[in-house]
């Protein structure tokens, strides 16, 4: 298990059963795990996701698919406890998406 801190100093998990669910549904994810743990802890920006959850986007110039944003979901359940929920490249991130901080 990895422990990384998200922007606001809850401790997030990424649980072996997360990278390996990450994994199966983004192959391209495999071998990212550094660009995932750097990416809740020092997003470029943070937004609202639809259940609670937030996003942490940072910008990659170089991935497997091309320049892209990482996306990192993740639950802050307090503020001693967090997990990653999933991890994806995409383009861009969603315009409709609410920010709660950006950098």
């Amino acid at each position: 298990m990895i422990i990384t801190y998200s922007r606001k100093g809850a401790p997030i998990r990424i649980s072996q059963e997360r990278w390996r669910h990450i994994s199966l549904r983004h192959p391209e994810m495999l071998g990212q795990k550094e660009k995932v743990v750097e990416t809740i802890a020092d997003p470029d920006m943070i937004l609202l996701g639809d259940f609670g959850e937030v996003l942490a986007v940072r910008f990659y110039p170089e991935t497997p698919l091309t320049r892209k944003h990482l996306i990192v979901a993740y639950k802050e359940a307090s503020d001693e406890d967090g997990f990653v929920i999933t991890a994806y490249f995409t383009n861009a991130p969603s315009k409709r998406r609410v920010i709660i901080w950006k950098r």
